[in-house]
């Protein structure tokens, strides 16, 4: 299966956030860990600060052969209508991961704009949200 993982503003910056709230992982190492998980996966990650850049990944995800995408918007699942209409253009299956756990976070971080454009999302559970995202893409796509 051909994977894309979008990571969105900020997470180039794992590592050195706010361990509490993101773990000490850098994005870099997460990544690595995903492959190393998944070895029979080919993966595709982008990270990117800017909304555009993420839209056009999305938009190209079906046409690049991609069979999911899993996505973490980051500060833009909060804001961005653009990156939401996207994820419900692109009809691969899609999910969404927070490192953190949003419903114990600020109040402008509880209405999340991005998620009701996938099939579901994952919140709090760190890097594992990333693995349990390709383990859910792996059940969706054998139905």
């Amino acid at each position: 299966m051909k994977i894309l993982i979008i990571n969105g503003p900020n997470l180039n910056l794992l590592g050195k956030r706010d361990p509490e709230q993101y773990g000490n992982l850098t994005l870099k190492e997460i990544n690595a860990q995903i492959s190393e998980k998944f070895p029979m996966h080919e993966f595709t990650f982008i990270q990117s600060n800017h909304e555009g850049e993420i839209i056009d990944a999305i938009q190209d995800a079906e046409s690049n052969g991609f069979s999911g995408i899993v996505i973490n918007p980051g500060g833009y699942s909060h804001s961005s209508v653009a990156i939401r209409d996207a994820l419900e253009i692109v009809k691969i299956p899609k999910i969404e991961v927070h490192l953190s756990n949003l419903t114990k976070r600020e109040d402008y971080r509880q209405k999340n704009i991005t998620a009701t454009a996938t099939n579901g999302y994952l919140s709090g559970f760190g890097e594992k949200g990333y693995f349990a995202a390709i383990y859910l893409l792996e059940e969706i796509t054998l139905r």
